[in-house]
């Protein structure tokens, strides 16, 4: 009666010929995404550390690769001083952006409520035509609004900006707010006008509520793009009505460009948009994933 030979000691468990097991994969496939992770955040962190420290050097260090140095807040008291007079840019700025969501939000829910709500005869055309126009060059439509805004009297007016800004963001936030509404079940608005609530009772007490997040994270979209609009507010103004991101122009000397304080005006820039982003974080991620294609 012959036996059989008994394997290799090397050969149980696996073979040798497989290569990398299934959890070795993984354990690499993870390496490799959190490794990409890593340097896109280094990619995006390091121009925005390296204007947080210039903002606190002089500019004789912001030319040297310090980083230990004596800080001076004095930057943030020049910008604020003639000639730069960053405080007026400052309150044009909060003010048009300001006033662009008042307005843009609630007539954007009441056009994407239609739109999302009714049949429409050409409604499909109507929101083709609503998405063309985020196409359009802004260098191509700025010529018309220069002459029809000085035609009437509203160059270097905060009143143009706002009306310029309208017409930048009403497109998208139509278009946003209607996926968001587009995710709120019919059942319910039905139900509530059954038992004898009218159309606006409806949109007030259950559409509003039910599509806060949507529309909180719409207004943060409208205020940063009207907050950080440049083409426009260079053309349009030129003194009265002057806004942050023009503002940065004027730091300008007769030794070229003054980093310092350019860095100090981008932090005063950037400040409103980190302290809302803190505050409505979880707002905007709920918001961001009410509007998510079905």
């Amino acid at each position: 009666m012959s036996i059989a030979p008994m394997p290799e000691p090397e050969t149980f468990g696996r073979n040798p010929k497989r290569g990398l097991s299934g959890r070795q994969k993984k354990r690499i496939a993870e390496f490799v995404q959190v490794a990409l992770i890593l340097i896109a955040i280094f990619v995006m962190l390091v121009p925005i550390i390296w204007i947080f420290l210039a903002a606190f050097k002089t500019h004789v260090d912001v030319y040297q690769l310090k980083l230990f140095f004596t800080p001076t807040f004095e930057n943030f008291g020049t910008v604020f001083d003639d000639p730069y007079r960053l405080g007026e840019k400052l309150f044009n700025s909060t003010i048009v952006a300001l006033v662009t969501v008042v307005f843009a939000i609630p007539i954007a829910t009441l056009a994407a409520y239609s739109f999302s709500r009714f049949t429409l005869r050409g409604e499909t055309l109507m929101l083709v035509i609503i998405l063309a126009t985020q196409f359009v060059p802004a260098v191509v439509i700025i010529l018309p609004f220069f002459v029809m805004f000085r035609d009437i009297g509203l160059l270097d007016t905060r009143l143009g900006l706002i009306l310029v800004n309208l017409a930048i963001v009403m497109p998208f936030a139509i278009w946003m707010i209607k996926g968001f509404i587009d995710g709120i079940p019919m059942d319910t608005e039905e139900a509530a006008m059954v038992d004898g609530s009218s159309r606006l009772q409806v949109i007030r007490n259950i559409v509003l509520p039910m599509a806060a997040p949507g529309l909180l994270t719409s207004a943060i979209f409208c205020f940063i793009i009207a907050w950080n609009e440049f083409l426009f507010a260079l053309i349009l103004t030129n003194k009265n009505a002057v806004t942050l991101p023009i503002g940065l122009a004027l730091f300008k000397g007769e030794e070229g460009d003054l980093w310092n304080l350019l860095s100090a005006a981008g932090i005063i820039i950037m400040a409103p948009m980190f302290v809302l982003a803190l505050m409505i974080r979880k707002y905007f991620v709920q918001g961001m994933t009410m509007g998510a294609v079905r």
